[in-house]
């Protein structure tokens, strides 16, 4: 029966997620468990196009993305895919409606990752739309379980946390986009002369993602929103760590937040959450 196989889908999303981000996972712990394997699902989708750009250095990348693309668009079409986390994934899609063009979006920001680009800041809306508001919206079809009118109200807010996530990694692994992947995302900016006046305008935008974001997050319901936020908590304590850092540090290590600290963050996250003092 498929029923089987869509249960170990389920269960390599879920795998998939844990096995690449204990920060996301705790999220997706304090959220409804009826929301659990449909975000499991998303980030796992997620989570492979961005292996195939990032880390199969050593095979032919886009070869593997173009097959990609066209396995996931067909898995949605026909209902099925033998690779279970496309399986999982378009069992999503069918679900909750997630529209077609948000994830060519998503595969368009991918492509962009397989060559080197000179960012203006067209191309660099251009990408975060892709890359990280478009999988807001995702998961924001999911939270809202087809309720149109509450989507489109919350739309902006999710756009905007997914911005603000996208631009906080930015930071965190400037060094590695830089001197391993030969990638600059922030438009007139030269990485060389990196200094802590470019930082600081970086910071002010994302800043002001995370003032809009916090409005949306605040109308979610409690099956969404102890664990949307969980997720904000931990990025805004991570911007807070690369705001303190110059920028010379950042361009030369990864400024991480540690596992028994992000811990520490969700326990702080439920009190916060429950007293309402967001």
């Amino acid at each position: 029966m498929k029923s089987l196989f869509d249960k170990l889908s389920a269960d390599c999303s879920r795998i998939t997620t844990k096995r690449y981000s204990t920060s996301f996972s705790l999220g997706i712990y304090f959220l409804s468990k009826k929301f659990h394997n449909p975000i499991y699902a998303i980030y796992g989708f997620v989570r492979l196009a961005d292996e195939i750009v990032d880390s199969f250095h050593d095979y032919d990348k886009s070869f593997l993305l173009k097959k990609f693309r066209q396995d996931c668009f067909e898995a949605i079409a026909q209902g099925i895919s033998l690779n279970p986390v496309l399986n999982s994934f378009q069992q999503v899609v069918n679900e909750y409606g997630i529209e077609k063009d948000l994830i060519d979006l998503f595969l368009k920001s991918m492509e962009m990752d397989l060559e080197p680009h000179d960012y203006d800041h067209d191309k660099y809306e251009q990408y975060i739309l892709g890359s990280a508001q478009v999988v807001g919206l995702m998961c924001l079809h999911v939270f809202t379980e087809g309720d149109r009118e509450e989507y489109e109200r919350l739309k902006f807010a999710a756009m905007k946390l997914g911005s603000a996530f996208q631009k906080v990694n930015f930071l965190r692994d400037v060094n590695a986009d830089y001197h391993n992947l030969n990638r600059n995302y922030f438009p007139n900016v030269n990485l060389s002369r990196f200094d802590n006046a470019e930082k600081k305008l970086i910071e002010n935008d994302i800043e002001e993602e995370f003032k809009a974001a916090l409005i949306g997050i605040k109308m979610l319901p409690a099956s969404s929103g102890h664990g949307v936020y969980l997720a904000y908590i931990y990025y805004k304590k991570l911007f807070n760590k690369i705001k303190s850092a110059s920028a010379e540090r950042v361009m030369s290590e990864r400024i991480r937040i540690s596992n028994p600290h992000k811990f520490g963050l969700m326990c702080d996250s439920i009190i916060r959450y429950k007293i309402n003092v967001l």
